[in-house]
């Protein structure tokens, strides 16, 4: 397989001429167009600092439906003792910032650079991308952020310092997400972690095909609030 080098122009090859791995492309920049372009077709960049910008589209392709979501007995009992206060796009540059500081285990870096910061910071200002927190108090403990185009939320990272806060907060916005009708949330690649809340691995084709369905719709632009929460 070849992988393609970007110039300039805000085109990208067709998906399925991705390498096993999922690797597209490389090059390019990430300006708030170029982005779009990508979410739109399913591509998504991840590198770190020692690479240039490379262009992914993974298959298979991790799958949520927001109705297919699955929360166990322990995190609805931890749900139901509301130990977080959540908010949306309440700290958005905070939350990406945790989710490139916080250890992982197997990855000794981390693909949340700072040109991803400020280029997702861009996309937030546009009301395009989007943050969950959990705080104790003051003090912010958890929260996740993507991308939002149509009727599709795509998951980027989620961090937690706290027991269960990145769970509480992931379970509680898909509920929230339901309720606005956006019901496909991109998953990215395999987590045991993303699998126990019912995702699953679609054939890229399948998501490709939802995928435009689903931009469709009119993006709901931010900033986002939970409804009837605080």
């Amino acid at each position: 397989m070849t992988v393609f080098r970007l110039d300039d122009r805000l085109v990208f090859p067709p998906p399925h001429l991705a390498e096993d791995s999922g690797l597209l492309a490389v090059g390019g920049d990430l300006s708030a167009e170029r982005l779009l372009l990508a979410y739109s077709q399913g591509i998504f960049p991840w590198y770190d600092d020692d690479l240039p910008i490379l262009w992914h589209s993974p298959d298979p392709r991790m799958v949520l439906r927001a109705s297919d979501l699955q929360v166990n007995r322990s995190l609805r009992k931890a749900i139901g003792k509301r130990p977080y206060r959540l908010t949306l796009d309440l700290a958005f540059d905070e939350v990406i910032a945790a989710c490139g500081h916080i250890a992982r285990p197997g990855q000794s870096g981390t693909w949340i650079t700072e040109d991803m910061k400020a280029a997702y910071g861009e996309l937030h200002r546009r009301g395009l991308a989007h943050s969950v927190e959990a705080w104790q108090g003051e003090t912010l403990v958890g929260g996740l952020y993507g991308v939002s185009l149509g009727k599709v939320f795509f998951g980027e990272s989620m961090f937690a310092t706290a027991p269960d806060a990145s769970k509480i907060a992931f379970a509680t916005f898909v509920h929230q997400l339901q309720r606005w009708g956006i019901e496909l949330i991109d998953c990215q690649v395999y987590t045991e972690h993303l699998d126990r809340f019912g995702a699953t691995e679609w054939p890229r084709t399948r998501f490709l095909e939802a995928l435009q369905e689903a931009l469709q719709a009119e993006t709901r632009l931010g900033p986002w609030h939970f409804e009837g929460s605080s």
